[in-house]
């Protein structure tokens, strides 16, 4: 598995995934800009996303779903809020309804992702910001950091393919 670590900081009220790909940092970060390899991974492999719009621009929206084992779809949302390729990449991540429109009842999550060289290699380290302790403990609750290892495992299958 490529994540080399995990780990929850509940007075900085992030959650730090630090993961190693045998491959350029601007191939790593191909799988976030285009939406067909961004699919192939975003999510845990029982629920498998299908991005409808990816806007990889500052500003930009990208709407998705994840679809679970039994049909289930789980819709969520992404605002870029910064781009610097490919060394950073941030952007707000939310619940949504099956129109695509925010979910008010759950926490927005502010992702930064950065890429540093390493080894042969590149480093990824994706930090999730929460407003609160109660918006972090409810996510890991709901199986966010397992599902965030699960789903940044799947990046190394793609980067074969590539």
């Amino acid at each position: 598995m490529t994540v080399i670590s995990s780990h929850q900081d509940t007075q900085a009220l992030t959650l730090t995934i630090v993961a190693e790909y045998d491959a350029a940092a601007d191939r790593v970060w191909r799988v976030w800009a285009d939406p067909r390899k961004l699919e192939r991974w975003w999510g845990p492999p029982t629920w498998p996303a299908t991005f409808e719009q990816h806007d990889f621009t500052v500003g930009g929206r990208s709407s998705y779903f994840m679809t679970g084992p039994d049909g289930t779809k789980a819709h969520g949302w992404w605002r870029i809020t910064a781009i610097d390729a490919p060394k950073r990449l941030e952007f707000d991540d939310g619940f949504a309804d099956e129109n695509g429109e925010r979910n008010p009842d759950m926490p927005v999550i502010h992702c930064a992702v950065t890429f540093e060289p390493s080894g042969t290699g590149t480093r990824m380290t994706t930090v999730s910001s929460f407003d609160s302790l109660e918006e972090l403990e409810k996510l890991i609750e709901m199986g966010m950091a397992e599902g965030m290892k699960l789903a940044e495992g799947q990046i190394d299958a793609i980067l074969a393919d590539d």
